[in-house]
């Protein structure tokens, strides 16, 4: 899967572009800028600066991310992802009041899954809080209501992928989402270092078999089921995405 830049909204010529290159049958996955999904204006140095007033504003979602996106890709749309950032400290402590919002702005999209053969929105958040058990079940429903579904977003700073995957247990029927992106090994904090350690990214150094047996599985699963599954792979996972890639996709053939 080719992911487009996170951090500015792409236009549908570029969209389509990346999709010339690609043969019919590849989908994509694609991450909502950060004009909407960050809660806050960050400097260069990722540090927060101000509140962002466009987060999860529903017209700029739909502007600047779903329709750029379906007009470019058209079919090979695959899983258009909205990565809530990670949230400040205030923030935290009024998500409720986030699910409401987030609610309004899934609702004001349009229908991905009537629209494509294979595209569907998804939530994926960097915060555990949000799969605390007073929150999980109403974010749970809330991408129910909506038709959209849970990404598994595989990163030091949330839990491991066997204690998010009871959420998307509960959206069920509903395709598998998964970015797998840093290696625990490095903590909550540790995407520098991880980057670091691992350029040029040539070669595995890390290999997290826990994770790719439970992807494995999930994967098969999935997709024994009729749903799709889409997962992406970042060089900090374990060295070289297209390494970890080839690892899994050799454990599938062989499972």
């Amino acid at each position: 899967m080719h992911r487009p830049r996170f951090y500015r909204a792409l236009t549908d010529v570029q969209f389509r572009r990346y999709a010339e290159q690609v043969p019919a049958d590849f989908r994509f996955v694609v991450k909502a800028p950060a004009l909407v999904c960050d809660a806050q204006i960050r400097s260069e140095d990722g540090k927060g600066r101000q509140p962002n007033p466009l987060f999860l504003d529903p017209s700029v979602a739909v502007q600047e991310f779903i329709e750029p996106a379906l007009a470019g890709l058209g079919h090979k749309v695959g899983a258009l992802v909205f990565q809530l950032s990670p949230l400040p400290f205030m923030q935290l402590q009024r998500l409720p009041l986030l699910l409401d919002r987030l609610r309004a702005m899934l609702k004001a999209l349009p229908d991905v899954r009537g629209a494509t053969p294979d595209g569907v929105v998804a939530v994926e958040v960097r915060d555990p809080e949000w799969l605390a058990p007073g929150i999980a079940p109403a974010l749970a429903e809330v991408l129910r209501e909506t038709g959209a579904t849970y990404c598994l977003g595989l990163h030091a700073k949330m839990p491991r992928m066997a204690d998010q995957l009871p959420l998307l247990r509960a959206l069920w029927p509903s395709p598998l989402v998964c970015r797998w992106n840093l290696n625990p090994l490095h903590g909550a904090f540790g995407y520098e270092d991880a980057q670091r350690e691992y350029a040029p990214y040539d070669r595995i150094h890390d290999v997290d078999e826990d994770t790719r047996e439970l992807i494995v599985r999930t994967v098969r699963g999935i997709t024994g089921a009729g749903q799709n599954a889409y997962v992406t792979i970042s060089n900090k996972a374990e060295g070289c995405a297209p390494l970890s890639a080839r690892a899994l996709a050799e454990k599938l053939a062989n499972s």
